[in-house]
């Protein structure tokens, strides 16, 4: 996910997708903790997602 995507989103929407993006991170550690997981790489993206949303929210709040 790009961060421009990112600012153009509303907090309403940002807030959404902060949850979904944890919910996602929840289930690829649990995968990978059982070694179903194809891609490990994926976790490392969606930490720097969950980054890039709690950042710009920050920034809207400020």
């Amino acid at each position: 996910m790009k961060a421009k995507e990112i600012r153009e989103m509303t907090s309403e929407e940002l807030n959404k997708k902060l949850g979904e993006l944890k919910e996602e991170l929840f289930n690829l550690r649990f995968q990978h903790s059982i070694n179903q997981l194809d891609n490990p790489h994926r976790i490392a993206d969606v930490k720097k997602d969950i980054a890039r949303v709690m950042t710009v929210l920050r920034q809207k709040n400020a």
